[in-house]
Formats: C-alpha cells, sequence, structure tokens
C-alpha cells in the first residue's frame, strides 16, 4: 500500500524536479536512486551480503575472489611480470574481493609486492568498510577512472555495470518512443510514460533491434560504454587487461530487465525510491564495440559457470574440503553449485576479457582471438 512520501524524501525531491522540468529519462532516475547525496540507495544503505538488500559472488565463497586473483597472477605473467602494476577494483563492495584477490596474488612470486590496488567507490559507507577488510594494504579512492595514475592496469569490475544508468526506448505503434519517469494524477506516485516517436530516438536503437516487434523494450548506457572506452583506452596508453564480470546479455537483445531488489526480493521500480537497489542486464556487445573502437582485444562473452571451472573452482573447492567440517562441506557445495550451475549463477552471468592487442590469450577464455 502506498502512502504520500514525508517531505525531504527521495520521491518529495523527484516530485518537484517533475512539476518543475517535466518528465525524467530512466538513466536520470536510477543515478538519483542509487548515488543521490543524503537518500541515494548506495549512499545511505548497507546494500550487501545476508542482512542487506542482495549477495554477489565473493560474498558467496572466497574461491570466487581467489580464483579471479589467480586469473590476475596470469594475466600479469602474460604482461612480462612488471614490477607495478595498478590493480583497480570498479564497485569494490566491502572489499571481500580484493581480500580474497589478494590472498591468493601472495601464493604468486613477485605479484603481492608489485601490486598497487585502487578502488572506484563512490559510497562514504562502502569505502568505510572497504579500508576495514583492505586494512593491511595501501589503498587509493576514487569517485572515477580519470584520475588513475599511468602505468599498466588489471581492471576488474564484478557486478558493476549493471548498477550505471541505462535509458530505455520502446517501440509504440508510431514509432520509437524513449520511457520516461513522470507523476500519476494524484502526485502520489511515479509512474512511466512515453516521449512522443522521433526518428533521432530511431537512429540511436542499434540496427539488429530496430526492426523489433510492438512494444519490444530496448536498453542503452552511454555511460557504461564510455566506462569500457576509458578502460580500453588506458590498456591500449599503458598495458593491462581488464576482466567484466555480470549478469546480462551475450547479443543484442530487445527485453526490459529494469528491476529493484529489496531484502532479496524484487520490489516495484518506482516506489519508496532509495530504499531498494536498481539494476539492469548488462549490454556486453555494446561494450565490446566500445572497447574494440579503442584498439584493445576483446574474449567472450564466457558463462560464469564455464569461467570458474576453467580457472578450477572444482579442484579448489575440493581442496578446501579437506579441512572442513560437516556444515562446511554442504556449505562449501552449495556455493560451488550457486556460482557455477546453469539454473543458478552459471549462465545469467557472463565473463569479458579486454587486453592490448600484443598479449597472450587470458586464462580461461577460448584461445581464438577475436578480431579487434
Amino acid at each position: 500500500m502506498n502512502t504520500t512520501p514525508k517531505k525531504g524524501s527521495l520521491f518529495e525531491s523527484f516530485r518537484r524536479r517533475i512539476k518543475l522540468e517535466g518528465a525524467i529519462s530512466v538513466a536520470d532516475y536510477m543515478a538519483d536512486v542509487l548515488i543521490a547525496p543524503t537518500h541515494g540507495y548506495y549512499i545511505s544503505n548497507e546494500p550487501f551480503g545476508v542482512s542487506g538488500d542482495f549477495i554477489t559472488s565473493p560474498e558467496i565463497s572466497q574461491m570466487f575472489g581467489e580464483l579471479i586473483g589467480f586469473w590476475c597472477a596470469d594475466t600479469w605473467n602474460n604482461m612480462g611480470g612488471p614490477t607495478e602494476i595498478h590493480l583497480v577494483e570498479m564497485g569494490p563492495g566491502r572489499g571481500t574481493l580484493m581480500s580474497d584477490l589478494m590472498r591468493a596474488a601472495a601464493m604468486v612470486p613477485g605479484l603481492h609486492s608489485a601490486v598497487k590496488i585502487h578502488l572506484i567507490e563512490v559510497s562514504p559507507k562502502l569505502r568505510k568498510k572497504q579500508k576495514e577488510a583492505l586494512s593491511e594494504y595501501d589503498v587509493s579512492w576514487y569517485d572515477d577512472l580519470t584520475d588513475l595514475p599511468q602505468g599498466p592496469c588489471i581492471f576488474i569490475a564484478n557486478e558493476f555495470f549493471d548498477a550505471l544508468p541505462i535509458r530505455q526506448f520502446e517501440r509504440s505503434p508510431k514509432g520509437w518512443c524513449e520511457r520516461l519517469i513522470t507523476l500519476d494524477e494524484d502526485e502520489t506516485d511515479l509512474v512511466f510514460t512515453l516521449s512522443s516517436p522521433s526518428k533521432a530516438i530511431e537512429t540511436i536503437i542499434p540496427l539488429e533491434l530496430v526492426d523489433s516487434h510492438e512494444g519490444a523494450v530496448v536498453e542503452l548506457s552511454s555511460i557504461a560504454a564510455n566506462v569500457s572506452a576509458q578502460i580500453s583506452h588506458h590498456i591500449n596508453n599503458y598495458g593491462g587487461a581488464a576482466l567484466f564480470v555480470d549478469y546480462g546479455w551475450a547479443t543484442p537483445t530487445a527485453k526490459p530487465s529494469l528491476q529493484a531488489i529489496r531484502s532479496h526480493k524484487k520490489h516495484p521500480v518506482l516506489q519508496e525510491p532509495g530504499t531498494a537497489d536498481i539494476s539492469a542486464f548488462v549490454d556486453f556487445p555494446t561494450l565490446k564495440k566500445s572497447a574494440q573502437a579503442n584498439g584493445v582485444t576483446v574474449y567472450g562473452t564466457i558463462t560464469q559457470g564455464d569461467f570458474l571451472r576453467s580457472l578450477g573452482i572444482e579442484q579448489r573447492a575440493e581442496m578446501l574440503r579437506r579441512n572442513a567440517d560437516q556444515k562446511q562441506v554442504i556449505d562449501i557445495a552449495a556455493a560451488e553449485h550457486r556460482l557455477t550451475d546453469p539454473s543458478q549463477m552459471g549462465n545469467l552471468f557472463k565473463v569479458m576479457a579486454l587486453t592490448k592487442s600484443d598479449q597472450p590469450t587470458p586464462a580461461a577464455f577460448p584461445e581464438q582471438k577475436e578480431a579487434s
């Protein structure tokens, strides 16, 4: 049941804005819901873990971060083992992945001392959590990628791109329109509406989707494309690689995926903004095009299940079971199943890698390079 929002809530901010400026884009809505200074979801909430609103792969099992650590080690070796490597994690949550990754890196001679940790994080609350988790390391924090130091980098983005703002476009009987957000007649709820159709909108729809059926919805994120371009530009100039892990589309798709999650359950996207996580499936084909346009070689997508199995999750799980009690054995098996099984995260989550064009094929990916 909806109630009239209290003064000062994020809804009230949207209400004022819409009354002054008119309907807003889904991208503007997402940005404010997630990172508005006072009521933004990532600013005012503790989203991760069993007690939060959702749980990510690093929180499910240490195996996930450890295997990515070994992937980074192999990539570092492919780069010639530079004496200094910038390890950049985007959206590092509570620091769990980086902590597990660095524990694995300590097993590789020369790597641990070469790593300089850089975290891309806008939430003060999460930065505090990350500082606690990584207290034994010298860590640098950034709001975005623009101030990263020069030099070779390995970029890690696990469930980062899904939270970047998207615009939604719908094919109406009269042509392609943008889905916008406005107020209902009573000004007590937010509702979706459509812009007027235009040829300008049609020009930004991917060619593979422009003739989609009436009612089809295409989601595009210029911010995600720009981030992929920035990372690729850095790799091309200074060397390195990137690993993107997220749930998303492997091929161009005209389906709506915008969703909100609260307490591990789906929540209405437009209800009580700022109290639930909001995200959308990642458009991997666009990330790939943006990366290739900036001169790097792209591998994937492959499924998370295939990626983790290729890196040895089954063997790692067996090693952990040797020193585990009965409950831990059950937990290890459950975590492996959740991370890799096609009915769980195994197929839904995709993995893509970027490397400088002169680098060998990264671990876990098919040997044949894709044209860049």
